[in-house]
């Protein structure tokens, strides 16, 4: 005989537990709504070493740490957190969604999909990432100023980080390893007419300083190049497949479609931060997963009553206020309790 898991209920789940998706949790959980964070762990943002870019987070701070002040203040505002992994969806009988997790379901009015993607990893021998391999250049070219780089592709997107990347430094080699070249003629021209060395040879080895970082790469053709880092663009692997089976539009690089305030091509369906097209930055995700919070907030909230329900139901009563469950609002009275 099977065991059976736990069922639970929410007016609000969210999927994925990075900065975009924690923080529409924040939003609805202080917005007065029963929430959870459904978040299988891992993810781009537990990956960074420092966090770049945030104002008020100082750059020794990692993607962990960050993470983990996040989940302790959803935990104080009353937002459950599930480390489960969902792996399908559907609709129930009712309209509400239903997700289907290893260890539990878990149905909702709304759901944020915050299930982000995968950055393509090109084949070893590589750096360490985070220690000179790296896949995002708003966050990290800031590293790289006056230092010898390397960018590792063959497609556009290689061409064209490669000549950004001049912005910062002159030292810029752009690695192909051994691929058949990928770009237009257009973007050979670009290349042609910039101080970047176009390096074919393959990657056979690594060299690392006493401090973990990169200190140089190795090539089949027996040169050794010193660079301190560079950026991998092989694309990326979007999770989508929630977002499919729940009918939403999908963009042609596997990206959510998505319209204002994460609102996708199905009804109570969100999505946020690196899932959606965009720029993948945790500012950005924070700024996506606080209006979806605000947005469900205003569909779900009990008050004001539409006047076409009070003339059906009459007046609010008294005892049908405050809107907010009786336990967040226990928690929340403990909250600002001071003293």
């Amino acid at each position: 005989m099977s065991e059976s898991i736990e069922a639970h209920e929410y007016e609000v789940v969210v999927v994925g537990g990075g900065p975009a998706g924690m923080t529409a949790a924040m939003y609805s959980t202080r917005l007065g709504h029963e929430t959870a964070v459904v978040d299988r762990g891992g993810g781009r943002a537990a990956m960074m070493q420092e966090v770049h870019n945030l104002l008020g987070v100082k750059e020794d701070t990692s993607g962990a740490e960050f993470l983990g002040i996040g989940r302790e203040q959803l935990e104080e505002y009353g937002c459950d957190i599930h480390r489960d992994k969902v792996s399908s969806c559907s609709r129930d009988e009712s309209g509400r969604i239903k997700l289907a997790g290893t260890n539990a379901t878990y149905t909702t009015k709304k759901v944020v999909l915050a299930t982000g993607f995968n950055d393509v990893r090109p084949d070893p021998p590589l750096p360490r990432t985070g220690r000179g391999l790296h896949y995002c250049l708003h966050c990290d070219a800031h590293m790289f100023v006056d230092k010898s780089v390397y960018v590792m592709g063959h497609g556009e997107s290689a061409a064209h980080v490669a000549a950004l990347m001049l912005n910062f430094t002159d030292e810029v080699d752009l690695l192909t390893r051994e691929a058949d070249i990928n770009w237009s003629d257009e973007t050979a021209t670009m290349l042609e007419g910039h101080p970047i060395n176009i390096i074919r040879e393959d990657v056979t080895g690594v060299q690392n300083g006493d401090d973990g970082w990169l200190k140089a790469l190795e090539f089949a053709d027996g040169t050794v190049r010193e660079y301190r880092g560079g950026f991998a663009m092989y694309g990326a692997e979007y999770n989508n497949g929630l977002a499919r089976e729940l009918g939403c539009e999908i963009n042609k690089d596997g990206s959510i479609e998505v319209g204002d305030h994460g609102k996708t091509s199905v009804e109570d369906v969100y999505a946020v931060g690196d899932c959606t097209p965009g720029h993948n930055q945790v500012p950005v995700a924070l700024g996506q997963g606080a209006k979806a919070g605000i947005d469900v907030h205003f569909q779900l909230r009990d008050f004001p009553r539409d006047p076409s329900v009070i003339e059906e139901q009459g007046a609010v009563r008294a005892d049908e206020v405050p809107g907010i469950p009786d336990e967040l609002l226990e928690q929340a009275v403990d909250f600002h309790t001071y003293g």
